[in-house]
């Protein structure tokens, strides 16, 4: 694995709000318009691939990546998760884990496509409201891996 690169946006900044660090990986909630409960698994050293971690490491990672998804739906009952490890923009591994509900502006498309709906903004701010407890149930789940 390499070290941090000082070009990479994932290795120089948190990346949104931090959630939870631990010694390999961190939990940031993405500061994503229209989609509050969007959280990015951050790992910490700059691998590009998911096949260039070692089989325990894969596993630690979808082992915090299947906790932030069981937080969520225990916390926030969302319709659906989406899971995404694309990397295209930022060639950092990290997992996209984001909580979708039937009237956000995008659903049942993905959140990079376009949007169509207008936005909820009433249930965007009731969600919005849930996110604090939603972020601290994530950290004291993740504490094993700290």
């Amino acid at each position: 694995m390499s070290g941090a690169q000082a070009d990479c946006v994932l290795c120089r900044e948190a990346g949104g709000l931090p959630v939870w660090q631990g010694a390999q990986l961190r939990v940031i909630r993405a500061q994503e318009d229209g989609f509050p409960a969007f959280y990015r698994v951050i790992w910490t050293a700059h691998v590009a691939e998911f096949s260039d971690l070692s089989q325990a490491d894969r596993l630690t990672c979808m082992a915090v990546v299947a906790e932030v998804e069981r937080v969520l739906r225990a916390q926030l009952q969302p319709t659906k998760i989406n899971l995404a490890a694309l990397g295209n923009m930022v060639p950092h591994l990290h997992w996209h884990v984001i909580a979708r509900y039937e009237w956000d502006s995008h659903f049942p498309a993905p959140v990079w496509a376009s949007p169509l709906r207008a936005r909820a903004l009433d249930r965007q701010a009731q969600l919005l409201q849930e996110l604090a407890a939603c972020d601290a149930a994530i950290a004291q789940a993740l504490a094993p891996w700290a």
